[in-house]
């Protein structure tokens, strides 16, 4: 395992120590610090940018030869970090601490240490891995937010306020939907200069809001919470196929937010993320997508395939069919076999 020592505050000084032990050079545009990670050592980039009011970012988009660990060791108060992995798995320790914690893709941690200790951060070898961190310098941060931050939960407000790092502090979960969009947003933005500044800054407030209402979501029963998360997007897949499978005896809504494990606002707020529509109108739209199918295949009647498809009443086939392709079923079929 390679392991390298940040002595530095703040970011662009963490980049430039980073190179020094890669020795290597790295650059600066406006107010944002890249170095690109020597052959020898992996593949990737590692960018650090401070805002103003004590936030900063700090991206990590990299692979490395071997498993890599990189130690923040300052003799001051570390920054409050966000840590947020878009691909690859992350691992984290304190300084002080031995018990290494795995942040996976689609995971998050808000990790605090305690008085002047830092913190490891531990790449897997051969892994393509994506991280960014939220960086906030509570004691700046504090007074360019403090009426807002009277007004966050308890807890928040403590871990915000806690400039002297009183306690450690560590949470993790699996972030929400509306950060992951965030997050790839940044992935792909493609201007530099003060537009890309302008824009970094915007999207790490996005995600730092986006972040408290997580939080406070997380700490709801489970059966009440209504942030969709980026893990729970395999669970609506899987419902998604499920109709498909099953459409001539679709369960209902309650019972398929059930079996996928969540809640039915969830389930919802899931398909309309994925598929622009609400569960009833994804049952529809595949009906009439395998009525479609079996009218243009198959011999069936169109009382059978009103059956297949889970509808009891022939009437009404005609009628959404009708509205969604400008032809009643019977007259549908017909056209078919002219051709």
């Amino acid at each position: 395992m390679n392991s390298i020592q940040v002595n530095s505050l703040p970011l662009k000084d963490v980049i430039r120590d980073i190179a020094n032990v890669f020795n290597i050079s790295y650059s600066e545009n406006c107010g944002e610090y890249l170095l690109k990670i020597p052959p020898s050592v992996g593949e990737g980039t590692i960018r650090g940018i401070n805002f103003e009011g004590g936030l900063g970012l700090i991206q990590y988009d990299c692979m490395f030869n071997e498993d890599m660990e990189i130690h923040f060791v300052v003799n001051h108060i570390h920054p409050l970090k966000f840590l947020y992995t878009v691909e690859g798995i992350l691992e984290h320790r304190f300084e002080n601490e031995d018990k290494l914690r795995t942040i996976e893709q689609y995971q998050n941690a808000i990790v605090a240490s305690s008085k002047h200790n830092g913190h490891v951060l531990l790449f897997k070898s051969k892994r393509h891995t994506t991280v960014n961190s939220l960086e906030i310098e509570r004691e700046k941060f504090q007074i360019k937010m403090a009426c807002d931050i009277n007004s966050l939960d308890d807890e928040l407000e403590q871990l915000f306020k806690d400039i002297k790092a009183s306690g450690a502090f560590y949470y993790s979960g699996n972030y929400s939907l509306a950060i992951s969009d965030i997050l790839n947003t940044m992935l792909e933005f493609q201007a530099e200069n003060f537009t890309r500044k302008l824009f970094l800054e915007g999207m790490a407030y996005q995600i730092l809001t986006h972040q408290i209402l997580q939080y406070q979501d997380d700490k709801k029963e489970e059966g009440n919470r209504t942030l969709l998360r980026s893990t729970e997007l395999k669970q609506i897949n899987s419902i998604s196929s499920l109709i498909e499978g099953n459409i001539s005896d679709v369960p209902t809504v309650e019972n398929l937010a059930r079996q996928a494990g969540l809640n039915i606002n969830k389930l919802q707020e899931g398909f309309k993320k994925l598929y622009g529509t609400t569960v009833n109108n994804y049952v529809q739209k595949t009906r009439l997508d395998t009525a479609y199918s079996l009218l243009t295949k198959t011999d069936l009647s169109i009382s059978e395939i009103v059956n297949a498809i889970g509808l009891s009443s022939k009437s009404y086939f005609s009628k959404i069919f009708k509205e969604k392709y400008n032809i009643s079923p019977s007259d549908f079929r017909k056209k078919q076999r002219d051709k």
